[in-house]
């Protein structure tokens, strides 16, 4: 990134800014918490069902992530692996992922339903509802564009600018330009066109793709 324009982008970040300052907050936690109300009995439904499916291990599915200004996290997910499943490693990375996610891991997978319990993560103010994605703390290249875009700078969401842009189809280098500009541009607006366009994707399961392209 030229510097000038790095600078401009550090400053407009620094800057006050009322909805991103405030009312985002105040947004996440009101629907965070309308969010858990409303599907509490959907993930009650799916916290049994993945413990019939394996009654030995754990539900959930724990994990340190980086969030706003770099401080690390536990992200909580509905358990969609085996346990044996390598731990610190983007499923991206995975050269036979298939291997590891279960029967009903696929489908909540697929429908993003293992991302639920990340509402508890944005309820608690250490996510977004909108936001990028947080990273694992080894992804040190992507974690370093990140940074040369200032989107480290911000909280972290269950859903972001890049995910409606190709989500597991697009580059490293993609996603971090794209959390970047979603960090100059942040506004209600924007928010309530990247959740229209999740629900979207979603429902077409449009952007997945697991393990090594």
């Amino acid at each position: 990134m030229d510097g000038k324009l790095q600078n401009a982008n550090v400053e407009r970040i620094s800057n006050f800014n009322w909805y991103r300052d405030v009312c985002k907050r105040f947004f996440d936690f009101v629907f965070s918490l309308i969010g858990i109300l409303l599907l509490a009995v959907p993930m009650l439904i799916i916290a049994i069902v993945i413990k019939i499916d394996s009654p030995k291990e754990q539900i959930l599915f724990r994990q340190k992530r980086v969030g706003k200004n770099n401080h690390e996290f536990t992200i909580y997910k509905f358990r969609s692996m085996r346990q044996d499943a390598p731990h610190e490693m983007a499923t991206k990375n995975f050269e036979n992922p298939e291997a590891y996610i279960t029967p009903v891991g696929k489908f909540i997978r697929k429908a993003s339903l293992d991302e639920l319990p990340q509402l508890f993560n944005v309820f608690k103010g250490e996510m977004s509802i909108v936001g990028p994605r947080p990273l694992i703390p080894n992804e040190g290249k992507v974690l370093k564009l990140r940074a040369e875009y200032r989107a480290n700078k911000i909280l972290p969401g269950i859903t972001g600018l890049a995910q409606v842009h190709g989500r597991d189809e697009i580059t490293d280098e993609n996603k971090a330009a794209y959390d970047g500009k979603y960090a100059l541009n942040m506004s209600m607006l924007l928010d309530i066109i990247i959740i229209f366009k999740t629900v979207f994707d979603v429902m077409h399961s449009r952007g997945i793709h697991e393990g090594k392209k």
